[in-house]
């Protein structure tokens, strides 16, 4: 079973790592180009994002990249529609030559595991459009659900953290 490690990006070095991982075929209808993430990250700081490269737990080997909102404050979600949390799952990408082997599903276990020392980290939420090569499977698979609602032409999903067991991943160190 895979097991990932999240580290916060820190040096340039750390940047274009993550830079260099790739979307797999058909992808791209759904999930930008790495750098979009980070312009996304700067446009959007509103939305509190936080960026790990994704490793694999036993070998060091860089596996894929994950970006989160991290605690949007509850007077930013009352005041802008446009931004959903507190904890959002905004951007997952395993590269190419890893999917397929249980780092997607390890990643958001890392991710699960960081936010239970996070306040008020009841639910995670995150959102992707169905179709051909969508993510949405994927999530609907792990235990997201969908809530119905739509955002930004996106549908809405939701985790459920509370009652989830500890997975042993590792999330968010520096």
């Amino acid at each position: 079973m895979a097991r990932v490690e999240l580290r916060d990006l820190v040096t340039e070095d750390d940047d274009e790592a993550v830079m260099g991982l790739r979307r797999g075929p058909g992808q791209e209808r759904y999930l930008g180009r790495m750098i979009s993430h980070f312009e996304d990250a700067i446009s959007d700081a509103r939305a509190c994002p936080r960026m790990w490269s994704c490793h694999d737990a036993d070998t060091s080997q860089l596996v894929g990249f994950v970006m989160i909102s991290d605690g949007i404050p509850a007077e930013t979600l009352a005041a802008d529609d446009d931004v959903v949390g507190p904890y959002f799952l905004w951007r997952l990408l395993i590269d190419h030559r890893f999917q397929g082997r249980g780092y997607g599903a390890a990643a958001v276990d890392a991710v699960v595991d960081y936010l239970r020392s996070r306040p008020n980290a009841d639910v995670l939420l995150t959102s992707c459009t169905a179709g051909e090569g969508s993510p949405q499977p994927f999530y609907l698979h792990y235990g997201f659900e969908l809530t119905g609602e739509h955002k930004w032409g996106e549908d809405l999903l939701r985790l459920e953290l509370a009652g989830r067991p500890a997975t042993g991943s590792t999330g968010g160190r520096a």
